[in-house]
Parts: C-alpha cells; sequence; structure tokens
C-alpha cells in the first residue's frame, strides 16, 4: 500500500458517520502473578496487582471505528448496574455519541484473569434470551430515524440481534455489515458485507462437508444473498468474495492474542469502504490493522498514527 494513499482514505473516514449496533460487553481485566498453588485445591493463586476494563462486544468494534476518527454512534442493551454505566462511562471517553437502552437484564460482563500474558480464566456474566418488548421497541426507533452513511451488526448473541432489527434494515435500504453468529445465520440474508472466520463459515455452510473455504465462502454467499463476503483466516489472512474470489496475506509478525480481532477487522472494512469504495484497500487495511491487534493483550484499537508507522516498517 502507498503511504500517500493510506494517509487520504484516513483523511476521508473523519467525514463518515457509522452506526453499531449489537451486544455490549463490560470487559474486564484482572492482572496479577502466580507464585504458588492454593492449599484448598490444586488451581494457581492469583494476586492480582492491576484492574482495567475496556467496551467489549459492539463496544469494542465503536472504539475501533473511534479511534480512526469516524464519527460513531452505538446502540444496543445495558442493565440498570454498574457495569452499564461503566460502559457508557468509557463510551464517552472515547467519544462516542452512545443511543443506549437500558433493560431489566443485567449488563452482559466477561471478566479474564491474566498472568504473564497468558489468560488463565474467564468468567462471564449475562442473559441471552432475545430483546423484546419496550426495550426492542427503542431500538428500533433507534434505527428508524437514523441517518447514517453505514451500520455495523455486531452480533455476539446475547440476545440484542433478532428478526425485527434486521428487516428494518433491509427495508431503509441501508448499507450494513455483519460481524455473524452462525446460531442467527438466516437474520443476516442480504448483508452488503458478512465478516465470518473460518470455523464460522463452516457452521453456516455443511459442518460435515469437505469442502474448502473457497467452495463454502461461494455458497454461503450465494445462499443468503450477499454483496460482499470476507473470511478471516488468521494466520492466513483474509479471502475476498466478490464476482470472483481474491485473497489477502496476514500481515501479523507476532500473536499474542487474537481477542477482538474481528471487531477490528469489520470496523476497518467497513469504514474503508465507505470512504473509498474499493475493497481491494479495505481488505489491504483490515489485514494491517488485525497485524496490529493481534500483537497486543486483550481488546484493542488502531490509531491511524499507528497505521502510517507500521507502513514504514
Amino acid at each position: 500500500m502507498e503511504k500517500e494513499r493510506v494517509r487520504r482514505v484516513l483523511e476521508r473516514l473523519r467525514d463518515l458517520r457509522i452506526l453499531v449496533i449489537g451486544d455490549l460487553i463490560l470487559d474486564r481485566y484482572l492482572y496479577g502473578k502466580v507464585e504458588r498453588i492454593s492449599p484448598e485445591a490444586p488451581v494457581p493463586v492469583v494476586e492480582v496487582e492491576k484492574e482495567e476494563v475496556r467496551p467489549g462486544g459492539a463496544g469494542n468494534v465503536s472504539a475501533n471505528l473511534a479511534d480512526l476518527g469516524v464519527e460513531t454512534f452505538i446502540t444496543g442493551v445495558i442493565g440498570k448496574d454498574p457495569a452499564g454505566e461503566r460502559i457508557l462511562e468509557l463510551l464517552k471517553s472515547k467519544g462516542i455519541k452512545p443511543l443506549l437502552v437500558t433493560d431489566s437484564r443485567p449488563t452482559t460482563q466477561k471478566t479474564r484473569i491474566v498472568s504473564l500474558s497468558q489468560q488463565l480464566l474467564r468468567i462471564d456474566r449475562e442473559e441471552r434470551t432475545p430483546v423484546g418488548g419496550k426495550a426492542l421497541e427503542e431500538l428500533v426507533e433507534v434505527i428508524r430515524e437514523c441517518d447514517f452513511d453505514g451500520v455495523i451488526v455486531s452480533d455476539y448473541a446475547k440476545g440484542v440481534i433478532v428478526g425485527g432489527l434486521m428487516d428494518l434494515l433491509r427495508e431503509k435500504g441501508l448499507f450494513f455489515s455483519v460481524d455473524p453468529r452462525p446460531v442467527n445465520r438466516e437474520l443476516y440474508r442480504g448483508a452488503s458485507l458478512m465478516t465470518p472466520n473460518e470455523k464460522e463459515l463452516k457452521a453456516m455452510t455443511d459442518p460435515l462437508s469437505k469442502e474448502g473455504v473457497e467452495e463454502r465462502g461461494l455458497k454461503l454467499k450465494e445462499s443468503l444473498e450477499l454483496e460482499t463476503l470476507v473470511v478471516t483466516r488468521g494466520p492466513r489472512g483474509m479471502s475476498l468474495f466478490r464476482e470472483g474470489i481474491k485473497h489477502f496475506p496476514a500481515r501479523a509478525k507476532e500473536v499474542y492474542d487474537v481477542t477482538g480481532a474481528g471487531d477490528t477487522v469489520i470496523a476497518v472494512l467497513t469504514a474503508v469502504y465507505l470512504a473509498e469504495g474499493d475493497w481491494d484497500i479495505a481488505c489491504e487495511m483490515a489485514n494491517l490493522c488485525a497485524g496490529i491487534v493481534v500483537g497486543e493483550l486483550g481488546t484493542a484499537t488502531v490509531t491511524p498514527e499507528e497505521i502510517l508507522r507500521e507502513l514504514e516498517v
């Protein structure tokens, strides 16, 4: 990629208005050292030295957009609890405009216990029943009134992404991209872009088939009437399905943690395509950004300065 072209693309991102809709998660990280085994059970004792909280799930997608300079809005559901208040604070601190709905369900939380850059345990607090009633009505109203260049659907299968919301996106004729979960496969029909990884692609086609990524990708794109499909393939980069198939090699040097890499990919792909109208440069920049975030621990984002610096290496 030419550095000057990338610089121009990054400048255009500032003119975009993108809405993220999906499952909001409070990511909590407890960092500590392990020097002994518990006398109560054969498990390590972690002496906590530091704690961090970050917006996860759809929150991490919105954080990626905001750090790229995109004017970012987000809607989803939080609970009437301290975790929901903390997510709201984190989003606002990044300049993200929250259009959130408060519900009786608890805010989804994931607590990761980490020692020496190694995740030892994850503790989840969540409710995954589909959103309904007044909460769904409020989410529908946000989309009905929206005036954005595009929408990113960040589905973590926690209940926010339901048929009524997806039907409305199609009715409005909006550009919408989807980071999918196989369990909700049929909800994504007609998406402008979908970004499954290889495992999700296999689950959404025939899990028992011996077919490769190319055959599965073509079948999924056709069966769901997708405009564009990008399959993320870890160390093998990503594959773009449009009229044909094009492969883009990975850019990562070292991989510490793939948590949230899919969030970065869909944010960059969507924003760059909306700004530039070119899937090749969108895939190249998404590969570059994914290579940066997997070199960091936990959910991470990328700034324009980091992207330009990476191109100099």
